[in-house]
């Protein structure tokens, strides 16, 4: 059995990207928990995969072998891929609402155990690009077809486990592998590059083997150029650097409250229901 590939246009991606993020703010904002500008920096990649016809999976069957496989390794941005699952049919829209409360599916990280078409439990920083070279690794000997997406926090990539998995990837020839990595400047404690400054990142990643490209990943077109570029390639494993803005679609927002990194903290009511007028505008 193959799943139909639904591919949509630019202007159909773009509208989508609009639903989850107002899903996003919306979630959040009722949990009173959670991380809604990194979940924002991520929509266009994430809705691109789903809704652009990269990632073959079928809602009906989670578990179908022949699946493609997405990992947020990043797991404290769930509510953009809880976002993007609900909007595929693999749950109610309405169950978004339930994010972080007692008993829900949708956990404050990602938990394969709980919720089927998560693929890794993550939210240990650091951990999904291994994972995914594991699923990598393990779908090439099963002799399948399918391919394997890991989003990656720019944060993380301080973590050595990280470069450990690229070595590993260019080692065994992964073609069935895409990092993607979601440069929106900042983590936790603040800018990345206060923190640790790994830029440029193409080099670096060029320099373990992999095939890079580097786009603005908030915009839509370049996000599914990039995506058709990294597909097509067989040989070896495959990077997009997408470099992003935290926030991104509610920044004039983000600036009132002068904090552009507003990092594991819901926007209130009041600013919810001014995040989403901006989104209807």
């Amino acid at each position: 059995m193959v799943a139909e590939r639904k591919k949509a246009s630019i202007a159909e991606l773009e509208a989508k990207a609009k639903v989850l993020r107002r899903h996003i703010i919306e979630m959040t904002t009722e949990a009173a928990s959670g991380h809604p500008t990194s979940s924002l920096s991520a929509v266009e990649v994430v809705t691109a995969l789903y809704f652009g016809g990269f990632l073959n999976v079928d809602p009906k069957q989670p578990h179908w072998p022949d699946r493609d496989r997405i990992i947020l390794s990043k797991g404290h941005a769930c509510p953009v891929l809880y976002s993007a699952m609900a909007e595929a049919g693999f749950f109610p829209t309405s169950l978004l609402l339930t994010l972080r409360k007692l008993g829900s599916v949708l956990e404050g990280h990602p938990n394969l155990k709980r919720l089927p078409g998560i693929e890794a439990s993550t939210g240990s920083l650091g951990q999904g690009l291994s994972i995914g070279v594991g699923q990598a690794l393990g779908l090439r000997m099963d002799k399948r077809s399918s391919h394997v997406f890991v989003i990656i926090g720019d944060g993380e990539m301080g973590e050595g486990q990280v470069w450990e998995a690229l070595a590993t990837a260019h080692k065994y020839k992964l073609g069935n592998l895409t990092a993607i990595i979601d440069q929106n400047g900042y983590q936790q404690t603040g800018a990345a590059k206060d923190v640790l400054d790994q830029t440029p990142f193409a080099d670096k990643l060029a320099a373990f083997g992999w095939h890079v490209q580097t786009i603005e990943g908030n915009k839509m077109a370049p996000v599914v150029e990039a995506l058709e570029k990294a597909t097509a390639i067989t040989d070896r494993p495959t990077a997009i650097v997408s470099q992003t803005q935290k926030g991104f679609g509610i920044l004039p927002i983000l600036e009132e409250e002068h904090d552009l990194n507003y990092h594991g903290k819901p926007l209130s009511k009041k600013l919810a229901e001014k995040a989403l007028a901006l989104l209807k505008g």
